[in-house]
Parts: C-alpha cells; sequence; structure tokens
C-alpha cells in the first residue's frame, strides 16, 4: 500500500471511530453545499439509499486509492442513474467533497498538509472519471 492509500484508508478509519456512522454528518454537509439536493431524498424514509449511495462512496475512494478500476465502473453506473434527475459530473462530484470536509472536520489538528494533499489528488482523480463517463 503506498502512503497516499494509507492515509486515505487511515483518514476514514479515524473517522469511524471517532463518530461511528458518518452518514448524518455527511448528508448534511452535502446538504450544506447543495440544499436543492435534500429534497432529492424525501421519499428515504429509512436511510437505505443513503446509506447505499455513501457505500459506493467509500467503495470509489478506497478503491481509486488502491489503483482499482472499479471507481470507474461505479461513476459510469452512477452517472446513468442520476441522468434523470439533471445531475451533473460535478454534482456527483459533490458527495466526495462531503465526506472530505467532514474528515477534515473531525480529525482536527491531525488533518495535516501530507493528508489534505493526499485527499486533493484523489479528489481530482475521482473528478476526472466522473468527467470522462460523461463525454
Amino acid at each position: 500500500m503506498d502512503d497516499r492509500a494509507a492515509l486515505i484508508e487511515d483518514t476514514l478509519q479515524r473517522l469511524a471511530d471517532t463518530v461511528g456512522d458518518p452518514q448524518p454528518l455527511i448528508y448534511a454537509r452535502l446538504f450544506t453545499l447543495r440544499p436543492d439536493f435534500e429534497p432529492m431524498f424525501e421519499l428515504d424514509r429509512d436511510g437505505g439509499v443513503r446509506a447505499y449511495m455513501l457505500e459506493t462512496c467509500f467503495d470509489c475512494v478506497l478503491g481509486q486509492a488502491a489503483g482499482s478500476e472499479a471507481p470507474r465502473f461505479h461513476l459510469e453506473a452512477a452517472r446513468l442513474q442520476h441522468d434523470g434527475y439533471g445531475l451533473t459530473a460535478a454534482d456527483l462530484d459533490l458527495i466526495f467533497a462531503a465526506i472530505r470536509d467532514v474528515c477534515r472536520d473531525t480529525l482536527g489538528e491531525s488533518w495535516d498538509e501530507k493528508r489534505d494533499a493526499a485527499w486533493a489528488s484523489l479528489l481530482d482523480e475521482l473528478s476526472g472519471l466522473t468527467e470522462e463517463t460523461t463525454g
């Protein structure tokens, strides 16, 4: 495992160790970034859709950090699923930014320049994959 993959995995483990289930924090952050997204989840009364989406996002984050090709396929599928809602590639990328932001806020002083750079490069790569699926 390279340094970036180790940092990403460590970040997510620390998040889980600190807050348990990060889902409420991540979606609260997403809805702060884009309040118009919240009504899209009104029918998700038991949180199953949100849980599935977040699981897929974590799979993409960890897979991309590890150099897997799987995130490309996850994002292609997500793009097709979300086209009907009028969401763009940039809209899909916001959940990854929300995950990073919640991790950064949770880790506080443990969030250093190296960790920030690892997440910045990861989000850039995921954004590139999302853009590729739309082109």
